[in-house]
């Protein structure tokens, strides 16, 4: 028996694996590499209080306004004035952020500004500062030898005693599929972590990686937690748009260090929207991106940094601008032609200021929970901000509890002996590629009432056939993927069903308007009380 299961390997993941003691028996599960996650895609950097000028107030106050009346004051709070130590732990453990100087090891960081924020406050390694982070954690974690990695694994199942016929509800390990050998294993710890990333693979157009399934928030539902506000989920307003360029995200910093969206005529709109123009938050400008396309009937728009000097584009944006040519376009010379496309997850499993969730000894943290942070809409570069401080105070709250006795129990074997194995995996293709198509066309940027019927009668439908071949066939990674992103499906549908209003990132033509009597509420959907499979 492991003492803490660790169902992901991002930063929010190894960040608590990290600041767990030493003599902690700790076991992260990888779906991929121990590096393939959502964490190495951030390009933009981590938001913290780190300039003499700026101050928590002003983050937290920028924080706020973005997440348009739905976040949690105090847990705002909590994270920024966390974030100053957080990027300090970082720079301890190797991570190469930039400086003011790139040849002094000593000079400030260098601080760029992003939508949404006042000040310059985003601290980054270039524009691949995920990809740092990600390397400098693993580098960590695997030099730890209380820390097993086990990568091409993915959680099935959380095990709780409520399922083994007890009364209580308490996590006491989880199913194990190891997507090489097809095996299923069973895995108890005294406490597991869900540090499973978002849901943005629900939609057709992502800047996400495969893995992004929502599978950490279908468990937590599965195993009895509340879920909520899935309705809002992020729009990263600029991708690469290419036939080819699969999750080619145009950091947010590209606009913060000057660059313009343009129509395919070259002429500026953002601040036909908002007086901030290119600087207004994700949700404002990716609405207007998608107003532009659809009002001009055209593929595209385009992003412009191009009248900044060739040196300064290659120094801040090397990968992207490395990116930009490997399809055809040179950024210190053209605009480049991008689409929003989903980004973020800001609803995910209720916890609370340590990662704790409704079922004991089950913790959740980073992109996978709801902490209250982000509200109606994340800020830009809050979301690194989060992994690292949540992953360091659920860590304060594993280690108050190891010295707790726990007694071992004897866990039911994974049962295949009434399955056979599937020869239509065509079925599980076709049923993932009509989630992502109907989610976004009905359930997207802009979304109407008649458009999220169509997409509750389509899931609905597709959910008890998912849910008979998942009892009846041998189980495999797509198929987890496909029965966790289509109960996540579910949840986006209906959590924007039953929010009558538009309001950060849920934007209705039905509603149009925010509703006063609805700030400071939550969608809240209680997996005793709504249907699940």
């Amino acid at each position: 028996m492991y003492d803490v299961l660790i169902i992901g390997s991002g930063a929010s993941g190894l960040t608590l694996a990290l600041s767990l003691p030493e003599h902690c028996k700790i076991v992260v599960l990888s779906k991929a590499g121990v590096s393939e996650g959502s964490t190495v895609y951030a390009q933009g950097g981590i938001s913290a209080v780190l300039d003499p000028h700026d101050s928590f107030e002003s983050h937290v106050e920028d924080t706020l306004n973005a997440g348009a009346g739905l976040c949690v004051e105090d847990v705002v709070r909590f994270t920024v004035e966390n974030g100053t130590d957080s990027v300090n732990w970082l720079l301890e453990g190797g991570v190469p952020f930039t400086r003011e100087n790139k040849d002094d090891v000593n000079s400030p960081l260098h601080l760029t500004r992003e939508g949404g924020h006042s000040h310059r406050r985003v601290a980054h390694a270039a524009d691949a500062s995920g990809y740092a982070i990600e390397t400098s954690l693993v580098s960590q974690a695997q030099a730890r030898e209380n820390i097993t990695i086990l990568e091409n694994h993915i959680a099935i199942d959380l095990l709780t005693t409520r399922k083994l016929g007890m009364d209580s509800n308490r996590c006491v390990g989880a199913y194990i599929l190891d997507c090489e050998s097809n095996q299923v294993s069973t895995l108890q710890a005294r406490f597991s972590v869900l540090a499973t990333g978002g849901a943005s693979k629900v939609y057709l157009y992502t800047s996400n990686p495969d893995g992004a399934s929502g599978d950490g928030i279908a468990m937590a539902w599965r195993a009895g937690c509340r879920v909520t506000n899935m309705e809002f989920m992020q729009f990263h307003p600029t991708c690469l748009y290419h036939p080819h360029a699969k999750s080619s995200l145009i950091t947010e910093a590209v606009r913060g260090e000057g660059g313009h969206l343009l129509l395919p005529d070259g002429q500026r709109f953002m601040h036909h929207f908002d007086p901030r123009a290119e600087l207004a938050p994700r949700d404002i400008v990716a609405r207007a991106i998608d107003h532009e396309i659809k009002r001009l009937g055209v593929d595209c728009l385009y992003l412009d940094i191009s009248h900044k000097p060739r040196e300064f584009i290659l120094e801040h944006f090397p990968n992207v601008h490395a990116t930009c040519q490997e399809f055809g376009y040179d950024m210190t010379k053209e605009p480049i032609p991008i689409v929003p496309a989903a980004h973020y997850t800001c609803g995910g499993v209720m916890t609370n200021l340590h990662g704790e969730t409704d079922v004991d000894a089950l913790y959740c943290i980073g992109e996978a929970s709801y902490t209250g942070l982000h509200g109606a809409n994340r800020m830009a570069s809050n979301s690194l901000l989060e992994c690292i401080v949540f992953g360091q105070s659920a860590s304060d709250s594993i280690s108050q509890r190891l010295a707790e006795p726990v007694k071992e129990l004897q866990l039911p074997e994974w049962d295949e002996s009434r399955v056979t194995d599937s020869d239509e995996h065509v079925v599980i293709t076709h049923n993932w590629d009509e989630i992502r198509r109907f989610m976004w066309d009905y359930v997207g940027i802009v979304r109407t009432t008649k458009r999220l019927a169509r997409a509750q009668h389509r899931v609905d439908l597709l959910l008890h056939e998912i849910d008979e071949y998942y009892a009846h066939f041998k189980v495999t990674s797509d198929l987890v993927e496909l029965r966790n992103l289509a109960l996540v499906a579910w949840m986006i549908i209906r959590s924007a069903q039953r929010r009558k209003e538009s309001r950060g990132l849920h934007y209705t033509l039905d509603y149009p308007d925010a509703d006063p009597a609805l700030a400071d509420k939550p969608t809240i959907l209680d997996p005793i009380a709504a249907y699940h499979p």
